[in-house]
């Protein structure tokens, strides 16, 4: 308890941080790696509307893309896609994930974040169920079977939340004995922001702090919206989380954010300028106009990043860190 009671009166002092100021960015310029996306609609059942807000792993010899998928009836499930080369995918013919408990049916699972810990997959995504939304967990040895272990931080009843959860970005090593994942919810007045919670078991977590670490920022580019992306990684400089934002206007552009590497609810410093925007057609235009939004990203060893455009399709964009 000793060991906890420092880290939370250090995280008092984590607010001082929220408006760090920026550093050059951790990747050199992002560069779409085609002009069309590498995956969209398909068919009339369970991908008809949309394919889009994909996770992202290695697996093997391939890279694994866990996508939501979107019926015409607006229900969300999770897809499968393998590829070797990174941008040629063959989809599995069903989904991998689709709603069955109380908090996903009607609505769906949606938008997923996947890291391997101990040679096991953890998948955080949105369970949906057309009343609320909430974070959730599941746990898989393959990828396709996977095991719910339920809403892991509840609508409603967070420290500073007092509405949904989502988004769930989870570092793949313990800091200071626990497991750290970076979420969005939505502050009094304020929904929207990034927090952050640790878990012994990945399964029970709690929040350490009474206010977001990663809030919105008037004039910016994500002066609306605030979301993490992929699992965040550990660099020498700190723990480097890629996020999504939304402007006033509701375009959504691409992030990153600086955290100590001891201190994960210490902000060091984040993006003064987008890193992604939305240019390209299938990225202003779709179920949802103007978004891009980063759920996946793979080291091989260039940087790939995924991500769901429109609301409707997935790109990719590659870049490398910035020497």
């Amino acid at each position: 308890m000793g060991t906890m009671k420092t880290i939370l009166l250090a995280a008092a002092l984590a607010c001082l941080f929220a408006f760090a100021a920026p550093l050059s960015s951790p990747f050199t310029a992002w560069h779409r790696a085609a002009d069309q996306p590498v995956l969209g609609p398909e068919g009339d059942s369970w991908e008809a509307a949309g394919v889009f807000n994909p996770a992202a792993i290695h697996k093997g010899n391939e890279i694994i893309l866990l996508y939501r998928a979107q019926d015409r009836a607006g229900v969300s499930r999770i897809g499968y896609a393998g590829s070797r080369d990174g941008l040629r995918f063959t989809r599995r013919k069903q989904p991998v994930l689709s709603p069955e408990a109380p908090y996903e049916k009607n609505g769906g699972v949606e938008d997923p974040r996947v890291v391997e810990i101990g040679g096991t997959y953890y998948l955080t995504y949105t369970g949906y169920n057309k009343k609320d939304a909430q974070l959730c967990l599941a746990s898989s040895p393959d990828l396709i079977h996977w095991n719910r272990k339920g809403v892991i931080l509840p609508a409603y009843k967070g420290r500073w939340n007092t509405g949904w959860t989502k988004s769930g970005a989870i570092l793949d090593r313990k800091v200071n004995g626990k497991y750290w994942m970076y979420f969005m919810a939505d502050a009094k007045n304020a929904p929207g922001q990034t927090g952050v919670a640790y878990s012994d078991d990945l399964i029970h977590w709690t929040e350490p702090l009474d206010h977001p670490v990663l809030p919105h920022r008037a004039g910016k580019f994500d002066s609306r919206v605030v979301e993490p992306g992929p699992p965040p990684i550990i660099t020498n400089d700190g723990i480097l989380l890629v996020y999504n934002g939304a402007d006033d206007n509701l375009v959504y552009r691409t992030g990153w954010a600086l955290f100590d590497k001891t201190k994960p609810f210490r902000l060091i410093s984040r993006a003064d300028n987008a890193l992604l925007a939305p240019t390209t057609a299938w990225e202003k235009t779709g179920q949802v106009p103007n978004v891009v939004f980063v759920e996946g990203m793979i080291a091989s060893p260039r940087l790939l990043f995924y991500y769901g455009a429109a609301d409707k399709y997935i790109g990719m964009a590659e870049a490398k860190y910035a020497e």
